[in-house]
């Protein structure tokens, strides 16, 4: 994967400014591989010798260290924006829980960027012009416009490597700041979970399984490209039906009744006391009026977002952080639900977008029947218990439909 200009410098300047003390060149290459993977020794020792003093001091053979002035400036705060219950900063994830307070965070719920060129500003000015890229741009079907697909397949080995550094760098990171107990659920897809799940597993957390959101997509399912009349039973890859959100946790402190008592963690909400949280979730595309409040290129519907947010602080107390927070709706989702939340997000554009897009998207309604139907028996109140529908449950909701809108009325716990 061809790095951003720049890249290098922006790694060593943000690694120095978590060492002001200064740093050896391999503790300084090693910091950096964990920002943008292994970068050559000759690189790393020219971008600071020829920029000191400048940007850098020598302090010792081999030794440097971030410039006093320029140290103070990158710890300029970032932009914060507090609404309610809601905290949305501005701020690139990685920096940002460097500095966060470790066992400060209760549960994570996020959908980061996979391919982690799908959001370059390159790769987004080709989505906006429709054609060419990482994107693919479905065809129209059953007369509804589908939204754009990154194309998980195009990626090489070499960004199947960078892939697993980011999320280990990741789940190292998360470790420190989730609590003992805490859920890590992160969203993913049938080509990349494995990466993932590895990854993170790698970087302190324990695999505690999948949720599985099934949806009908618009991804797999091909003839050949090319070749589609002379083969026409033929599918390439089989049609994706479901999305794997890779489930993590921070291991316990004891036993998991002492981690609930000591920091409200270890298990997940049961959307009603006769029936536990269950790891299969219905849900229908996202709906129309929650693109039109936040087109963000992956947005995720409220009613399944609601559903995972909720079951992820079993006791109902603490704070959700979605690092990759987009267009806001993990923290739409949890202020639905009578949750704080934090979010962090790199983009200014997105960061604009989530500021007007959360309360918005925090005071729909969804489709009652969509969230009733899920494995979860989740209903439309998020979490009041219910009866069991008196039909056959392996019939009920059998076809996915799309989602609907029911109304503004806010969920009550």
């Amino acid at each position: 994967m061809a790095r951003a200009p720049g890249s290098i410098r922006d790694a060593i300047i943000a690694f120095l400014e978590t060492r002001p003390d200064g740093a050896l060149v391999g503790e300084i290459r090693e910091g950096i591989a964990e920002k943008i993977g292994t970068v050559s020794p000759s690189s790393v020792r020219s971008y600071l010798n020829l920029n000191v003093p400048g940007k850098f001091e020598r302090i010792g053979k081999g030794q440097y260290r971030l410039k006093k002035k320029l140290l103070n400036g990158h710890r300029a705060a970032s932009p914060v924006l507090r609404h309610g219950t809601v905290e949305l900063v501005h701020a690139d994830c990685f920096e940002w829980l460097e500095k966060r307070e470790a066992n400060s965070i209760h549960a994570v719920v996020t959908d980061p960027p996979y391919g982690l060129i799908e959001y370059t500003e390159g790769e987004l000015a080709k989505l906006r012009k429709g054609k060419g890229g990482v994107w693919r741009i479905p065809p129209s079907f059953d007369g509804h416009k589908r939204a754009p697909l990154p194309r998980f397949t195009v990626l090489s080995t070499e960004d199947h490597k960078e892939l697993y550094r980011f999320f280990r760098k990741l789940a190292r990171q998360l470790a420190r700041v989730v609590v003992p107990g805490g859920n890590v659920i992160v969203a993913s897809n049938p080509l990349l979970s494995h990466i993932v799940a590895s990854a993170m597993w790698a970087g302190g957390l324990e695999m505690r399984g999948y949720i599985a959101r099934l949806t009908m997509t618009m991804r797999g399912g091909d003839r050949p490209k090319n070749a589609h009349e002379e083969f026409q039973d033929v599918s390439v890859m089989p049609r994706s039906m479901w999305e794997p959100w890779v489930v993590l946790r921070r291991p316990l402190d004891g036993r998991v009744q002492d981690t609930l008592r000591k920091y409200k963690t270890g298990g997940f909400r049961r959307p009603e006391p006769e029936r536990p949280f269950g790891d299969v979730i219905r849900s229908n595309p996202t709906s129309k009026s929650e693109r039109d409040i936040a087109p963000h290129p992956s947005l995720k519907p409220q009613e399944f977002l609601r559903a995972v947010v909720r079951g992820a602080l079993p006791l109902g107390y603490g704070v959700v952080l979605d690092p990759f927070a987009g267009s806001g709706s993990t923290l739409a989702a949890a202020t639905a639900v009578g949750y704080s939340s934090i979010g962090v997000e790199r983009s200014e554009e997105y960061y604009k977008l989530a500021k007007r897009a959360i309360p918005l998207l925090a005071e729909l309604g969804t489709n009652q029947a969509g969230l009733h139907s899920g494995e979860n028996g989740v209903n439309g109140n998020l979490g009041r218990a219910t009866k069991r529908p008196k039909a056959d449950p392996h019939k009920k909701g059998r076809g996915l439909r799309r989602e609907g809108n029911g109304g503004a009325r806010r969920p009550v716990l």
